[in-house]
């Protein structure tokens, strides 16, 4: 059960998609003690390991793109699991045809992206790899929307990402309004 008070979510709320997304994925990652292996996911709803899926692609991929996710070891969590499926489903359709693209050039390139190597072997694997570039401004390009998309799914479904936690329904309209406000949407919850 994640343990998330009221004002912690109001908070990150005020400060953003972003910070709203983080505040659930470090609850998800707390409750499992910063392990996410095949035993810690037991614990975890789908909902709950397809927000962790994302939140490491994303971190993955704006700090250095598809060659590191793939080199840390990331490729099979992120492209042999049904995490693109479950981001389509979710309404990130075109996030969902990139993730199957990694998946194809994860599946192409697994080996040499995922040898032991120096820090200075791993900077020239980027030369070795232009497509990974595509890959990488394709989601660049549309991370603000999938993470709206991202955020709106926790703050519609909390229950799924906070098994236990109530919020009266006050909190709920006013959570709503300003996510509805940050997108420039007109206030839907009154």
């Amino acid at each position: 059960m994640l343990k998330i008070k009221e004002q912690q979510v109001i908070e990150a709320a005020q400060q953003g998609m972003d910070a709203f997304v983080e505040l659930f994925y470090n609850e998800i990652m707390n409750s499992i003690d910063g392990e996410l292996n095949a035993e810690s996911m037991q614990g975890l709803t789908p909902d709950q390991i397809t927000l962790v899926a994302y939140c490491i692609y994303r971190e993955e991929i704006m700090d250095g793109g598809h060659v590191q996710l793939i080199h840390n070891g990331y490729g099979p969590f992120i492209f042999l699991n049904p995490f693109a499926k479950a981001m389509r489903l979710w309404g990130a359709k075109e996030f969902s045809k990139l993730v199957y693209s990694g998946r194809k050039f994860f599946e192409e390139n697994q080996k040499a992206l995922t040898k032991e190597c120096s820090d200075e072997e791993f900077m020239a694997i980027y030369e070795n790899y232009p497509e990974a570039d595509d890959l990488d401004d394709e989601f660049i390009i549309m991370e603000e929307e999938v993470t709206e998309i991202v955020a709106r799914l926790i703050d519609m479904g909390g229950a799924k990402y906070m098994a236990g936690i109530t919020f009266n329904e006050e909190y709920l309209k006013y959570l709503l309004n300003q996510m509805a406000l940050e997108s420039g949407v007109a206030l839907l919850y009154q």
